[in-house]
């Protein structure tokens, strides 16, 4: 379609028609274009956006993207997401057609991400590397589902970085008991940290607490929202996962504190806010603390590692564990199975036994001796 001219502005427009995805034609004007190249472009975008094209850039695709997936995911994943994408993919991919990216292409960002070292000499973690080339792996799989592009070259490029981070820490309870110690000097720091340790909680579960989550009488606390600070904004959305909404049974003791802390909150309504901390205060409190306990330092979120350490310890399975804590049993399975105690020993046992009462089969050894005799005779 062409361009024409606005003789009363000097300016050019693009106007096209179209067939949108429900089958409907329709119609697209947009005015205002200095000249007629850039009125060009915009058309050759736009349809490439409305119909979904190969051709497109990545760039005009990763709208497509957004509005096919934006309403779908939570808030602050997509706000997660959105960002990686303009700090990591934009620079590199943006203005490539989609079907012009090659695995060697792929590998010359992936070597370009591994070589980044910021000022303190620190590289990415492995975790934050699989996570950004997973985005763009992402976005190209969609291409290939729903929009004719004939594969994806992140996905045939393999991978980088790992999923689980290898510096996972715990403290046992002992170090984590003197760390609760000192901190004693300030209650809301202390408070949340116990929340934390004693309940398993993930950090943006326990910042969205509000009174009305506690049940005092039957000692239970129900996980049913997640709080982040984005842009600014205090925004309060669904847990992780479907499975990360739970009721669960929380020590006396705890149940004590907490009532205890909420005493000191003065006109505190049941729907607000308990812990109106930053993560970077307890970040700086994590610092603090470990210090002056004379204990190793870990992540806040190692508190929640800690948390399934000791109940394996006291000898849950990893289905109970689960549930208390949000996760598939099979998370807990794969990802802590260096803590479980080992049951081969016992296997091998009672397999033995298995073995010896199994009706009169000798054993190997008696095998041999009886059929060494019958060939002397």
């Amino acid at each position: 379609m062409p361009a024409y001219k606005d003789k009363k502005a000097g300016t050019w427009y693009a106007s096209c028609r179209y067939v949108d995805w429900t089958g409907k034609r329709k119609q697209k004007m947009k005015r205002g274009f200095p000249t007629k190249r850039e009125a060009l472009e915009w058309e050759r975008d736009f349809l490439q956006m409305a119909i979904g094209n190969p051709e497109m850039t990545f760039e005009s695709f990763f709208k497509v993207y957004s509005s096919d997936l934006k309403n779908r995911i939570r808030y602050n994943t997509w706000q997660t997401k959105e960002n990686i994408i303009n700090t990591h993919l934009m620079p590199y991919f943006g203005k490539k057609r989609l079907s012009d990216i090659k695995t060697t292409d792929v590998f010359a960002w992936q070597n370009e991400l591994m070589k980044y070292r910021s000022q303190e000499g620190k590289g990415y973690s492995d975790t934050y590397l699989k996570t950004i080339h997973n985005q763009l792996s992402a976005i190209l799989n969609h291409a290939v589902r729903h929009y004719g592009l004939k594969g994806n070259a992140a996905s045939n490029a393999g991978s980088i970085g790992k999923k689980e981070a290898s510096e996972m820490q715990f403290w046992t309870k002992d170090e984590y008991l003197k760390f609760a110690f000192v901190m004693m000097d300030k209650p809301i720091s202390y408070y949340a940290f116990e929340v934390l340790y004693w309940c398993g909680l993930r950090l943006g579960e326990m910042l969205a607490l509000t009174p009305a989550d506690f049940d005092f009488t039957n000692e239970t606390l129900s996980v049913n929202k997640s709080y982040q600070r984005i842009k600014g904004e205090d925004i309060i959305t669904d847990p992780k996962t479907t499975k990360s909404k739970r009721t669960l049974t929380i020590p006396s003791f705890l149940c004590g504190e907490i009532q205890d802390y909420l005493k000191q909150l003065y006109g505190i309504k049941p729907d607000e806010r308990m812990f109106e901390i930053t993560k970077s205060y307890l970040h700086h409190e994590m610092n603090r603390g470990s210090k002056d306990a004379g204990v190793k330092r870990i992540r806040v979120h190692d508190l929640r590692h800690s948390h399934v350490s000791l109940l394996i310890e006291l000898g849950f399975t990893p289905l109970a564990i689960a549930d208390r804590v949000g996760h598939e049993s099979i998370d807990i399975t794969y990802r802590y199975a260096h803590l479980f105690p080992s049951k081969q020993s016992e296997m091998a046992n009672r397999l033995d036994a298995e073995r010896n009462d199994g009706g009169g089969i000798p054993w190997q050894g008696e095998f041999l001796t009886k059929k060494e005799d019958g060939e002397a005779k």
